[in-house]
């Protein structure tokens, strides 16, 4: 029997039987992996032999290889593609051209609150890739479809596909090793092949590091992950799973659907101002937003550090004085920093900024915390 425990701060999950697996489950077990259910699927927490602390580690100074298959795809294809996809989410695709991806937003029509945060890889004016979070591909997809104009397709492939993020100093090393396109910039992709198998190698990530993930067929993703494992050993690769990553994307201040962001989470409270294209005469919830951002957020996501021994975690209250003045929506330990670190929703009538100091009540103790800008690791992702 497979081990599968709840990821701290998610949703409840179906029962185990009622969880959907990767192409690699397989492989996940014979490494000895203890799982989590999150998003719907049964996906590896850590591996055997290391464990979160070491797989982090190996991602920040070597390589290492995630299972991401769990993320959705869907494909808008037709005459206009990407003008359609462009009046739905929030950010411009008109600022990028062919062979490059876009960071963007799923924003609710109503309140302008977050959906979905979705990447998106423009192939062209007819074709447009989108990979949401894995239990909002659905719903990302309804909404698409339901605002498609005749000639235009909108195709769930979630399971069509299998992602693995190849990330870390030696990322590139591990893909030059197999014959696989290393030279793009950050933010875009290639087709290749590795072998007889089709793929897509793109530049993108969530740890911070350099890095690449590569998009390939299901039914070969096993032939793929076993490669990647060989071509990385003189590097020092580990498997890696969703505990590293997790611990990674707070380093980087990195949101996370469900926690920093939902659809009670709008992207002026999410610091995500940067993923709207403000100019656009329309997208999902542009008026809440415009309308929010002109009087200002009522809360505003924040960092924050230990000063002490605490490690916060989600849920946890922010005070100020006596006063609650907000609640953490991502906590953990920083292995590169070794502290606590968190993002958390401030009171902006709390008028709280850089290097102010408030506490956080972990299980009835006070912990004192400083108020920072993330991220708490310096990137060296481009």
């Amino acid at each position: 029997m497979t081990n599968v425990t709840q990821v701290p701060g998610s949703t409840p999950e179906p029962s185990t039987d009622q969880l959907r697996h990767s192409p690699l489950h397989e492989r996940h077990v014979a490494l000895g992996a203890k799982f989590a259910a999150f998003g719907g699927w049964s996906m590896p927490l850590e591996y055997a032999g290391g464990g979160v602390l070491a797989e982090h580690t190996a991602v920040r100074t070597g390589v290492g290889v995630f299972d991401v298959s769990h993320l959705g795809k869907a494909r808008i294809t037709g005459p206009g593609a990407a003008d359609f996809v462009n009046t739905c989410l929030s950010n411009d695709l008109g600022r990028i051209g062919p062979g490059r991806a876009q960071y963007t937003l799923c924003c609710d029509e109503g309140t302008g609150g977050v959906v979905d945060d979705i990447v998106a890889y423009l192939y062209g004016p007819d074709q447009v890739f989108l990979v949401p979070n894995a239990a909002n591909t659905a719903e990302v997809v309804r909404r698409l479809r339901a605002a498609a104009p005749d000639g235009i397709t909108v195709t769930d492939e979630h399971e069509a596909y299998a992602v693995l993020a190849v990330q870390g100093p030696r990322s590139a090393e591990t893909l030059d090793a197999l014959g696989l396109p290393t030279g793009h910039d950050y933010m875009s992709f290639v087709t290749a092949d590795l072998t007889d198998i089709p793929l897509v190698v793109c530049r993108t990530g969530y740890t911070g590091e350099h890095g690449y993930e590569l998009v390939v067929p299901a039914e070969t993703a096993a032939r793929v992950w076993d490669a990647l494992l060989a071509a990385g050993e003189p590097y020092g690769i580990r498997a890696c799973g969703l505990g590293a990553r997790d611990t990674l994307r707070t380093e980087m201040g990195y949101p996370l659907h469900g926690q920093d962001l939902s659809p009670e989470i709008t992207p002026v409270q999410a610091r995500l101002g940067w993923a709207v294209g403000w100019q656009k005469p329309a997208f999902w919830g542009r008026a809440a937003l415009v309308a929010e951002r002109e009087a200002g957020p009522r809360r505003t996501l924040w960092g924050l550090e230990a000063a002490g021994r605490g490690i916060p975690r989600p849920g946890m209250t922010v005070l100020l004085g006596d006063r609650t003045v907000g609640t953490i929506t991502s906590g953990t330990f920083s292995p590169t920093r070794k502290l606590g670190i968190a993002l958390a929703l401030l009171d902006t009538a709390a008028r709280l900024g850089q290097g102010d100091e408030v506490e956080v009540d972990i299980r009835g103790r006070r912990s004192p915390m400083r108020v920072v800008r993330p991220p708490f690791v310096q990137p060296s992702v481009r």
